[in-house]
């Protein structure tokens, strides 16, 4: 029970420090120190570094779980679709839009290792591997190996990421839509099918911004 406690209680100091990594990352103050970031988590700078070696570290890990709980909250989005292809192309002309809707969040995704996380067992990464193999199963996607598929849509999404944030005059649906149409043919959906796919229109999503799912479900 004592042992119980104890990891409950564990769980509780990183979720909280967790969460206001993600207020500071959400309020573009990357430069916060340590000790700003433990006296809003209400906890000891002792406790911070039981769970993590640095800040650095505890924002990639904010980022970690900001993306899991983002990848989530599109499932959502994605409920009844039964086609693969129309799911995959939704959850990235979503998450494009992300970039300009929180710029702050975004810059530190692109800009640091945390760019990394989408190839992980979390967030994003799974749950694009997930639509690409059923693609390919049903028929939909002409693609040899799901991985490194993963990897081309992974590294297209981070720098169409680089490009939002660098370029503010940019037209931002225009160069997601665009992306993620030039991104099916490359999976090899006909020019067509990729032009009616990124017509559609998307979930009403206006009242819903990316940190505010990460900090409410944090």
């Amino acid at each position: 029970m004592a042992a119980d406690r104890l990891e409950r209680r564990k769980a509780r100091t990183r979720a909280a420090l967790v969460r206001a990594a993600q207020t500071f990352l959400a309020d573009g103050r990357l430069t916060a120190p340590v000790l700003e970031i433990t006296q809003v988590a209400d906890v000891g700078m002792g406790s911070f570094y039981n769970h993590f070696a640095s800040k650095e570290e505890l924002f990639e890990a904010a980022v970690d779980d900001a993306l899991e709980a983002l990848g989530a909250y599109l499932d959502t989005l994605t409920v009844g679709m039964t086609d693969p292809v129309e799911k995959f192309t939704q959850s990235f002309r979503l998450t494009g839009r992300l970039f300009r809707a929180e710029p702050n969040l975004s810059r530190v995704f692109v800009n640091s290792a945390v760019a990394q996380a989408i190839t992980t067992e979390r967030g994003l990464a799974p749950r694009s591997l997930r639509d690409i193999e059923e693609a390919v199963r049903s028929g939909r996607f002409d693609v040899e190996d799901t991985e490194l598929a993963l990897a081309l849509v992974a590294g297209t999404l981070t720098a169409l990421g680089r490009v939002l944030l660098d370029r503010p005059d940019r037209n931002a649906e225009e160069a997601v839509d665009h992306t993620a149409a030039r991104v099916l043919r490359a999976l090899g959906v006909s020019v067509d099918e990729a032009t009616q796919l990124v017509a559609r229109p998307l979930p009403d999503t206006e009242n819903v911004s990316a940190a505010t799912v990460l900090i409410t479900e944090a």
